[in-house]
Protein backbone atom coordinates (compact mmCIF):
# COMPACT_ATOMS: atom_id res chain seq x y z
CA UNK A 1 0.00 0.00 0.00
CA UNK A 2 0.95 3.62 -1.09
CA UNK A 3 2.16 6.05 2.01
CA UNK A 4 -0.59 8.45 3.07
CA UNK A 5 0.44 11.24 0.38
CA UNK A 6 0.53 9.00 -2.61
CA UNK A 7 -3.20 6.89 -1.13
CA UNK A 8 -5.40 5.40 -3.78
CA UNK A 9 -8.71 5.54 -3.41
CA UNK A 10 -11.81 4.05 -5.22
CA UNK A 11 -15.02 5.75 -5.32
CA UNK A 12 -18.05 4.42 -6.62
CA UNK A 13 -21.33 6.52 -7.44
CA UNK A 14 -24.50 4.71 -8.65
CA UNK A 15 -26.98 7.74 -9.43
CA UNK A 16 -30.49 8.05 -9.01
CA UNK A 17 -31.24 7.73 -12.71
CA UNK A 18 -30.23 3.78 -12.00
CA UNK A 19 -27.94 4.31 -15.50
CA UNK A 20 -24.69 3.16 -14.50
CA UNK A 21 -21.64 2.09 -12.01
CA UNK A 22 -19.53 4.89 -12.12
CA UNK A 23 -15.93 4.01 -10.72
CA UNK A 24 -12.82 7.08 -10.07
CA UNK A 25 -9.43 6.19 -8.53
CA UNK A 26 -8.17 8.94 -6.96
CA UNK A 27 -4.57 9.73 -5.49
CA UNK A 28 -4.99 11.59 -1.82
CA UNK A 29 -2.51 14.23 -1.16
CA UNK A 30 -2.70 18.20 -0.66
CA UNK A 31 -6.00 18.05 -3.37
CA UNK A 32 -7.45 14.74 -4.81
CA UNK A 33 -5.99 13.75 -8.32
CA UNK A 34 -8.18 11.72 -10.45
CA UNK A 35 -5.56 8.45 -12.10
CA UNK A 36 -8.56 6.65 -13.56
CA UNK A 37 -12.18 6.99 -14.44
CA UNK A 38 -14.34 3.97 -15.79
CA UNK A 39 -18.43 3.66 -15.96
CA UNK A 40 -20.25 0.89 -16.65
CA UNK A 41 -23.99 0.85 -17.57
CA UNK A 42 -26.04 -0.73 -14.62
CA UNK A 43 -26.97 -4.74 -15.31
CA UNK A 44 -30.20 -4.60 -17.19
CA UNK A 45 -31.54 -7.32 -14.83
CA UNK A 46 -30.60 -5.09 -11.56
CA UNK A 47 -31.92 -1.66 -13.42
CA UNK A 48 -36.13 -2.80 -12.63
CA UNK A 49 -35.61 -4.22 -9.89
CA UNK A 50 -33.99 -0.97 -7.96
CA UNK A 51 -36.35 1.24 -10.04
CA UNK A 52 -39.49 -0.79 -8.45
CA UNK A 53 -37.67 -0.44 -4.83
CA UNK A 54 -36.92 2.89 -5.33
CA UNK A 55 -40.69 3.93 -5.96
CA UNK A 56 -42.66 3.66 -2.79
CA UNK A 57 -45.06 1.13 -2.24
CA UNK A 58 -45.62 -2.25 -1.05
CA UNK A 59 -41.77 -3.56 -0.56
CA UNK A 60 -40.80 -7.21 -0.69
CA UNK A 61 -38.07 -7.78 1.62
CA UNK A 62 -36.52 -10.63 -0.22
CA UNK A 63 -36.31 -8.96 -3.29
CA UNK A 64 -34.44 -6.32 -1.46
CA UNK A 65 -31.77 -8.36 0.42
CA UNK A 66 -31.27 -10.39 -3.07
CA UNK A 67 -30.70 -6.58 -4.60
CA UNK A 68 -28.54 -5.45 -2.09
CA UNK A 69 -26.28 -8.13 -2.31
CA UNK A 70 -26.19 -8.53 -6.62
CA UNK A 71 -25.87 -4.88 -6.66
CA UNK A 72 -22.85 -5.16 -3.93
CA UNK A 73 -21.88 -7.82 -6.45
CA UNK A 74 -21.67 -5.89 -9.74
CA UNK A 75 -20.52 -3.08 -7.72
CA UNK A 76 -17.19 -5.01 -6.81
CA UNK A 77 -16.90 -6.29 -10.11
CA UNK A 78 -16.54 -2.74 -11.67
CA UNK A 79 -14.17 -1.88 -8.87
CA UNK A 80 -11.94 -4.76 -10.05
CA UNK A 81 -12.35 -4.37 -14.04
CA UNK A 82 -11.23 -0.22 -13.47
CA UNK A 83 -8.51 -1.32 -11.22
CA UNK A 84 -7.17 -3.82 -14.04
CA UNK A 85 -8.06 -1.37 -16.63
CA UNK A 86 -5.60 1.09 -15.23
CA UNK A 87 -3.07 -1.09 -15.04
CA UNK A 88 -2.71 -1.73 -11.12
CA UNK A 89 -4.22 -4.29 -9.02
CA UNK A 90 -6.49 -4.69 -5.28
CA UNK A 91 -3.55 -4.35 -3.87
CA UNK A 92 -2.75 -0.44 -4.63
CA UNK A 93 -5.79 0.32 -3.48
CA UNK A 94 -6.39 1.55 0.50
CA UNK A 95 -9.55 1.78 0.13
CA UNK A 96 -13.24 2.03 -1.64
CA UNK A 97 -15.55 4.45 -0.95
CA UNK A 98 -19.16 3.17 -2.61
CA UNK A 99 -22.46 5.43 -2.46
CA UNK A 100 -24.39 2.89 -3.33
CA UNK A 101 -28.14 3.20 -4.81
CA UNK A 102 -30.53 4.80 -2.84
CA UNK A 103 -34.39 3.30 -2.83
CA UNK A 104 -35.62 5.24 -0.62
CA UNK A 105 -34.77 9.50 1.25
CA UNK A 106 -37.25 9.91 4.23
CA UNK A 107 -35.11 12.38 6.32
CA UNK A 108 -38.45 14.30 7.06
CA UNK A 109 -40.13 11.48 9.01
CA UNK A 110 -41.71 10.87 12.17
CA UNK A 111 -38.47 8.60 12.14
CA UNK A 112 -36.29 9.67 9.62
CA UNK A 113 -34.29 7.65 7.51
CA UNK A 114 -32.23 7.16 4.12
CA UNK A 115 -31.30 3.45 2.66
CA UNK A 116 -29.06 2.79 0.17
CA UNK A 117 -28.56 -0.82 -1.31
CA UNK A 118 -25.16 -2.08 -2.77
CA UNK A 119 -23.98 -4.47 0.09
CA UNK A 120 -20.59 -3.09 1.74
CA UNK A 121 -19.66 -5.96 3.26
CA UNK A 122 -20.00 -8.17 -0.50
CA UNK A 123 -17.85 -5.30 -2.04
CA UNK A 124 -15.19 -5.99 0.73
CA UNK A 125 -15.22 -9.44 0.39
CA UNK A 126 -15.47 -9.49 -3.45
CA UNK A 127 -12.68 -7.00 -3.65
CA UNK A 128 -10.28 -7.82 -0.63
CA UNK A 129 -10.52 -4.11 0.04
CA UNK A 130 -11.99 -2.46 2.95
CA UNK A 131 -14.89 -0.44 1.70
CA UNK A 132 -16.80 2.56 3.58
CA UNK A 133 -20.15 3.27 2.74
CA UNK A 134 -24.08 3.75 4.23
CA UNK A 135 -22.70 7.74 4.21
CA UNK A 136 -26.15 9.21 5.03
CA UNK A 137 -27.15 7.55 8.09
CA UNK A 138 -24.73 9.54 10.65
CA UNK A 139 -26.27 12.82 9.34
CA UNK A 140 -29.48 11.88 9.87
CA UNK A 141 -28.87 10.84 12.92
CA UNK A 142 -27.62 13.59 14.16
CA UNK A 143 -30.72 15.32 13.07
CA UNK A 144 -29.56 16.39 9.27
CA UNK A 145 -31.21 15.62 5.87
CA UNK A 146 -28.43 13.33 5.29
CA UNK A 147 -28.34 15.08 1.80
CA UNK A 148 -26.31 16.85 -0.04
CA UNK A 149 -22.96 15.78 0.61
CA UNK A 150 -21.06 16.26 -1.79
CA UNK A 151 -20.71 19.80 -1.18
CA UNK A 152 -17.79 19.01 1.85
CA UNK A 153 -16.07 18.14 -1.37
CA UNK A 154 -16.83 20.98 -3.71
CA UNK A 155 -15.34 23.46 -1.36
CA UNK A 156 -12.27 21.61 -1.16
CA UNK A 157 -12.06 22.00 -5.01
CA UNK A 158 -13.94 24.78 -6.10
CA UNK A 159 -13.79 27.39 -3.41
CA UNK A 160 -12.36 30.91 -4.43
CA UNK A 161 -11.99 34.22 -2.07
CA UNK A 162 -11.74 35.90 -5.52
CA UNK A 163 -15.60 35.12 -6.94
CA UNK A 164 -18.52 33.61 -5.89
CA UNK A 165 -19.07 29.75 -6.91
CA UNK A 166 -22.08 27.40 -7.84
CA UNK A 167 -21.19 24.09 -8.05
CA UNK A 168 -24.28 22.00 -9.93
CA UNK A 169 -24.48 18.21 -10.04
CA UNK A 170 -26.98 17.43 -12.40
CA UNK A 171 -27.95 13.93 -11.78
CA UNK A 172 -31.05 12.41 -11.20
CA UNK A 173 -31.42 15.08 -8.88
CA UNK A 174 -30.31 18.53 -9.26
CA UNK A 175 -28.26 19.70 -6.28
CA UNK A 176 -26.82 23.21 -5.73
CA UNK A 177 -23.60 24.37 -3.42
CA UNK A 178 -23.00 27.74 -3.16
CA UNK A 179 -19.62 29.20 -1.97
CA UNK A 180 -19.15 32.53 -1.51
CA UNK A 181 -16.00 34.72 -1.42
CA UNK A 182 -15.69 34.48 2.45
CA UNK A 183 -15.82 31.01 2.13
CA UNK A 184 -19.92 31.34 3.29
CA UNK A 185 -21.51 28.26 2.20
CA UNK A 186 -25.25 26.76 1.09
CA UNK A 187 -25.69 23.32 -0.28
CA UNK A 188 -28.80 21.62 -1.21
CA UNK A 189 -30.97 19.87 -3.64
CA UNK A 190 -33.03 22.16 -6.48
CA UNK A 191 -35.05 19.70 -7.48
CA UNK A 192 -35.33 16.91 -10.43
CA UNK A 193 -31.92 16.89 -12.59
CA UNK A 194 -32.40 14.16 -14.95
CA UNK A 195 -35.22 12.39 -12.81
CA UNK A 196 -38.21 13.67 -14.90
CA UNK A 197 -36.64 13.60 -18.38
CA UNK A 198 -35.66 10.35 -18.24
CA UNK A 199 -38.72 8.84 -17.07
CA UNK A 200 -40.58 10.98 -19.64
CA UNK A 201 -38.34 9.56 -22.44
CA UNK A 202 -38.40 6.18 -21.05
CA UNK A 203 -42.44 6.20 -21.47
CA UNK A 204 -42.60 8.18 -24.59
CA UNK A 205 -40.13 5.50 -26.23
CA UNK A 206 -41.94 2.25 -24.33
CA UNK A 207 -38.55 1.66 -22.82
CA UNK A 208 -36.34 1.58 -25.89
CA UNK A 209 -34.51 4.84 -24.81
CA UNK A 210 -33.60 6.19 -20.83
CA UNK A 211 -32.60 9.41 -22.11
CA UNK A 212 -32.84 12.44 -24.11
CA UNK A 213 -29.12 12.30 -25.83
CA UNK A 214 -27.68 16.23 -25.72
CA UNK A 215 -31.62 17.17 -25.60
CA UNK A 216 -31.92 16.82 -28.91
CA UNK A 217 -35.81 15.65 -28.63
CA UNK A 218 -36.52 18.62 -26.22
CA UNK A 219 -35.44 20.98 -28.64
CA UNK A 220 -37.62 20.41 -31.24
CA UNK A 221 -40.20 20.95 -28.75
CA UNK A 222 -42.19 24.22 -27.02
CA UNK A 223 -42.78 24.93 -23.43
CA UNK A 224 -45.99 24.26 -22.59
CA UNK A 225 -46.32 27.29 -19.87
CA UNK A 226 -49.70 25.75 -18.10
CA UNK A 227 -48.22 22.80 -18.06
CA UNK A 228 -44.79 24.34 -16.42
CA UNK A 229 -46.90 26.91 -13.55
CA UNK A 230 -48.51 23.53 -12.71
CA UNK A 231 -45.09 21.34 -12.28
CA UNK A 232 -43.64 24.13 -10.12
CA UNK A 233 -46.14 24.77 -7.82
CA UNK A 234 -44.86 21.81 -6.41
CA UNK A 235 -44.01 22.52 -2.46
CA UNK A 236 -40.65 21.50 -2.46
CA UNK A 237 -39.44 24.27 -4.87
CA UNK A 238 -40.86 27.08 -2.43
CA UNK A 239 -38.95 25.17 0.80
CA UNK A 240 -36.20 27.02 1.98
CA UNK A 241 -32.60 25.17 2.48
CA UNK A 242 -31.65 22.60 3.89
CA UNK A 243 -33.53 20.70 1.87
CA UNK A 244 -33.18 17.66 -0.13
CA UNK A 245 -35.05 15.32 -2.43
CA UNK A 246 -35.47 12.25 -4.44
CA UNK A 247 -38.19 9.85 -6.31
CA UNK A 248 -40.43 10.65 -3.56
CA UNK A 249 -41.67 13.72 -4.76
CA UNK A 250 -40.18 13.80 -8.27
CA UNK A 251 -40.79 10.14 -9.76
CA UNK A 252 -43.67 8.65 -11.52
CA UNK A 253 -46.32 10.66 -10.27
CA UNK A 254 -44.92 14.21 -11.83
CA UNK A 255 -44.11 11.90 -14.95
CA UNK A 256 -47.53 10.59 -15.22
CA UNK A 257 -49.23 14.12 -14.68
CA UNK A 258 -46.82 15.49 -17.90
CA UNK A 259 -48.24 12.79 -19.80
CA UNK A 260 -51.72 13.28 -18.85
CA UNK A 261 -51.98 16.49 -19.82
CA UNK A 262 -54.18 17.02 -22.84
CA UNK A 263 -53.13 18.12 -26.75
CA UNK A 264 -50.07 18.87 -26.53
CA UNK A 265 -47.13 16.92 -28.68
CA UNK A 266 -44.62 14.81 -27.03
CA UNK A 267 -41.72 17.08 -27.65
CA UNK A 268 -43.34 19.73 -25.50
CA UNK A 269 -43.89 17.34 -23.08
CA UNK A 270 -40.14 16.92 -22.92
CA UNK A 271 -39.10 20.45 -23.99
CA UNK A 272 -41.24 21.40 -20.56
CA UNK A 273 -39.64 18.59 -18.37
CA UNK A 274 -36.25 20.10 -19.24
CA UNK A 275 -37.40 23.87 -18.20
CA UNK A 276 -39.09 22.23 -14.86
CA UNK A 277 -34.99 21.34 -14.70
CA UNK A 278 -33.76 24.51 -15.45
CA UNK A 279 -36.46 26.83 -13.42
CA UNK A 280 -36.09 24.51 -10.62
CA UNK A 281 -32.30 26.03 -10.62
CA UNK A 282 -32.62 29.12 -11.75
CA UNK A 283 -35.22 30.00 -9.06
CA UNK A 284 -32.50 28.39 -6.17
CA UNK A 285 -30.68 31.52 -6.80
CA UNK A 286 -33.42 33.37 -4.39
CA UNK A 287 -31.68 31.18 -1.58
CA UNK A 288 -28.13 32.62 -2.31
CA UNK A 289 -26.59 35.54 -0.54
CA UNK A 290 -25.30 36.90 -3.78
CA UNK A 291 -25.30 35.78 -7.72
CA UNK A 292 -22.42 33.35 -8.34
CA UNK A 293 -20.01 34.43 -10.68
CA UNK A 294 -19.27 30.61 -12.31
CA UNK A 295 -21.62 27.44 -12.19
CA UNK A 296 -19.43 24.41 -12.25
CA UNK A 297 -21.68 22.19 -13.53
CA UNK A 298 -21.18 18.03 -13.17
CA UNK A 299 -23.05 14.67 -13.99
CA UNK A 300 -25.12 13.06 -16.68
CA UNK A 301 -26.83 16.50 -17.37
CA UNK A 302 -23.74 18.27 -18.03
CA UNK A 303 -23.51 15.79 -21.55
CA UNK A 304 -27.38 17.20 -22.34
CA UNK A 305 -26.32 20.56 -24.40
CA UNK A 306 -29.43 21.80 -24.81
CA UNK A 307 -30.27 21.66 -20.86
CA UNK A 308 -26.81 23.92 -20.51
CA UNK A 309 -27.34 26.03 -23.16
CA UNK A 310 -30.64 26.94 -21.52
CA UNK A 311 -29.25 27.27 -18.11
CA UNK A 312 -26.40 29.24 -19.37
CA UNK A 313 -28.83 31.66 -21.09
CA UNK A 314 -30.93 31.87 -17.50
CA UNK A 315 -27.97 32.35 -15.37
CA UNK A 316 -26.10 35.47 -17.16
CA UNK A 317 -24.21 36.98 -16.98
CA UNK A 318 -22.65 34.30 -14.64
CA UNK A 319 -19.95 31.98 -16.45
CA UNK A 320 -21.56 28.18 -16.74
CA UNK A 321 -19.13 25.84 -17.69
CA UNK A 322 -18.50 21.94 -17.00
CA UNK A 323 -16.05 20.97 -14.62
CA UNK A 324 -13.80 19.89 -17.17
CA UNK A 325 -12.72 23.75 -17.35
CA UNK A 326 -11.36 23.19 -13.80
CA UNK A 327 -9.65 19.94 -14.50
CA UNK A 328 -12.22 17.56 -13.14
CA UNK A 329 -14.10 15.42 -15.69
CA UNK A 330 -17.90 16.07 -15.46
CA UNK A 331 -18.65 12.04 -15.26
CA UNK A 332 -16.22 11.64 -12.76
CA UNK A 333 -17.28 13.92 -10.25
CA UNK A 334 -19.57 12.27 -8.18
CA UNK A 335 -17.22 9.06 -7.77
CA UNK A 336 -14.19 11.18 -7.34
CA UNK A 337 -16.34 12.84 -3.90
CA UNK A 338 -17.22 9.52 -2.44
CA UNK A 339 -13.43 8.78 -2.63
CA UNK A 340 -12.57 12.12 -0.47
CA UNK A 341 -15.32 11.07 1.82
CA UNK A 342 -14.20 7.88 2.43
CA UNK A 343 -10.72 8.95 2.96
CA UNK A 344 -11.86 11.24 5.53
CA UNK A 345 -13.91 8.74 7.25
CA UNK A 346 -10.53 6.41 7.74
CA UNK A 347 -8.90 9.03 9.46
CA UNK A 348 -12.20 9.88 11.96
CA UNK A 349 -12.42 13.10 10.28
CA UNK A 350 -15.78 14.91 9.69
CA UNK A 351 -16.94 14.81 6.17
CA UNK A 352 -20.32 17.00 6.36
CA UNK A 353 -21.30 20.81 6.21
CA UNK A 354 -24.25 21.74 8.55
CA UNK A 355 -24.82 24.48 6.37
CA UNK A 356 -25.95 21.49 3.78
CA UNK A 357 -27.45 19.31 5.51
CA UNK A 358 -29.09 21.01 8.59
CA UNK A 359 -27.62 18.83 11.33
CA UNK A 360 -26.91 20.00 14.73
CA UNK A 361 -23.07 19.62 14.11
CA UNK A 362 -21.08 17.89 11.49
CA UNK A 363 -20.41 14.11 12.06
CA UNK A 364 -17.65 11.40 10.32
CA UNK A 365 -19.66 9.32 7.87
CA UNK A 366 -19.44 6.36 6.46
CA UNK A 367 -20.05 2.77 7.91
CA UNK A 368 -16.51 1.13 7.38
CA UNK A 369 -16.46 -3.10 6.33
CA UNK A 370 -12.77 -4.72 6.59
CA UNK A 371 -11.21 -6.09 3.63
CA UNK A 372 -8.59 -8.35 3.76
CA UNK A 373 -6.43 -5.72 3.78
CA UNK A 374 -7.47 -4.39 6.80
CA UNK A 375 -4.70 -5.48 9.45
CA UNK A 376 -2.49 -3.55 7.26
CA UNK A 377 -4.39 -0.46 6.67
CA UNK A 378 -4.95 0.18 10.76
CA UNK A 379 -1.40 -0.22 11.16
CA UNK A 380 -0.67 2.63 8.12
CA UNK A 381 -3.95 4.69 9.95
CA UNK A 382 -1.81 5.18 13.16
CA UNK A 383 0.83 6.68 11.66
CA UNK A 384 -1.42 8.84 9.82
CA UNK A 385 -0.98 12.57 9.78
CA UNK A 386 -4.41 14.47 9.57
CA UNK A 387 -5.81 14.99 6.14
CA UNK A 388 -3.97 18.26 4.36
CA UNK A 389 -7.61 18.53 3.04
CA UNK A 390 -9.43 18.39 6.41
Amino acid sequence: MNETQDMLVAGVMCGTSVDGIDVAIVRMGTAPELIYYHQQSMPHQLREPILRLAEPGVDEIDALGEVDHALGEAIAGTVLRTIRDAGLSPEDIAAIGSHGQTIRHRPRAKHPFSLQIGCPSTIAEKTGITTVADFRRRDIAAGGEGAPLTPFVHRLLFGSDKVSTAVLNIGGIANITFIGRRDELIGFDAGPGNMVMDGLMLALTDGRNGFDAEGEFAATGRVCQPLLDRLLAHPFFSRRPPKSCGREEFGHKIVNQILAWPDIPDSDRMRTALELTVQGIVQSCRFMPEQPAVWHVYGGGAANHFLISRLAGELAPARVQTTDAAGMPALAMEAVCFAVLAWHALQGLSNTLVEATGAAHTVCAGHIAPGRNWHHLIQELANWTPSPMA
